[in-house]
Formats: C-alpha cells, sequence, structure tokens
C-alpha cells in the first residue's frame, strides 16, 4: 500500500475518534479534539492527492478509496450534528443523498469506461461543507457565530443542489446509453 493510501486509511481510522469526542459527554475539551481531528482529517484529504498526483501513486484502491472516505467523513459529521441539535436532519438526508447519488453515477460511469471528474460546483460544495462543519463543532454561543452557521448550512445545502444539478446534466448521456 502505497503513502497516499495510507493517508487516507488513516482518514478513515480518525472518523471513530473524532464521533466519539463529538458525541460522549463529559469528555474535557471534547470538542476542540473533535474540531482538531476534524480539520486534520480534512487536511489528509488534500495531503493524499497532492502525493498520488506528483509522485504518480495513484491507484485503483486510492480512486476508490479516496472519495469513499470523504463522504464518510462528511456524512459522520452531519449525523453528529443531527445528534446534537446543531443541524436540521432533513437538509443532513438531503446533502447525505447527494452523495450516493453521484457516488452511483460514478459507478455507473466507471462500468462504461468514464470518469467523472469533480466539478467547480462540487469543490466548492465541498470546502464550504468543511467550514461550516467547522463552524458547527466549535458551536459558541454567541449570536453572531449562530447567524454564521445558519448562513453556511443553507449554503451548503444550495451548494449541493446546485453541484447534483450540475453533474446530472453535463454526464446525463453516460446514464442514457453508457458512453460519454
Amino acid at each position: 500500500m502505497n503513502l497516499p493510501n495510507k493517508i487516507t486509511m488513516l482518514r478513515v481510522i480518525m472518523i471513530p475518534f473524532f464521533v466519539a469526542f463529538m458525541l460522549v459527554p463529559g469528555i474535557p475539551f471534547g470538542k476542540y479534539i473533535a474540531v482538531g481531528i476534524f480539520i486534520l482529517a480534512s487536511l489528509t484529504d488534500t495531503l493524499d492527492g497532492y502525493l498520488a498526483r506528483k509522485y504518480n501513486l495513484i491507484s485503483n484502491f486510492g480512486k476508490f478509496m479516496d472519495p469513499l472516505a470523504d463522504k464518510l467523513l462528511v456524512s459522520s459529521a452531519l449525523i453528529c450534528f443531527v445528534a446534537l441539535h446543531t443541524m436540521p436532519a432533513w437538509v443532513v438526508i438531503i446533502i447525505i443523498s447527494r452523495e450516493f447519488i453521484i457516488s452511483g453515477f460514478r459507478l455507473v460511469a466507471s462500468d462504461a469506461g468514464v470518469v467523472i471528474a469533480a466539478s467547480w460546483w462540487g469543490k466548492v460544495k465541498t470546502v464550504v461543507q468543511m467550514v461550516m462543519s467547522v463552524v458547527l463543532i466549535l458551536n459558541f454561543d454567541i449570536s453572531v457565530f449562530h447567524i454564521l452557521e445558519q448562513v453556511l448550512i443553507y449554503s451548503a445545502l444550495v451548494l449541493t443542489v446546485v453541484s447534483l444539478v450540475d453533474y446530472l446534466v453535463k454526464n446525463w448521456k453516460v446514464m442514457n446509453d453508457g458512453n460519454m
């Protein structure tokens, strides 16, 4: 297993620790440790991709596991936010549903020999989701912070829907005939 794949697996291993620090009550500085783990895990996504491209270490395992690790990390955070009542469940359902739809879409495209790259909208959506997650984990009890949380939640929601529509419109042909 090459270094980028090991880093991807490290991200997956971090998820249960992140969830524990988010949800287990009474852990001293739990939310700060959780935000540190989340930020570190998010940065490993950038690092593993950079190393894989720079040193030509791109592998089928990495192509499969890297986006899965990202989805697991973000979905875990979103589910924690529902459990902690910091984010509406219906928003989380829409965001996670989009991830399943895009994953299924990419699987169908892959069977047809087509690789669907991440779009600009998808990348912006991911950045907004990551920033939103950090803000929601910290969850400071300051009114301006609560306004920022709501702006980020609904920005992430809008970007989720826009990026989904963008993927479907740009790549619909692969669903029709299996070709691009």
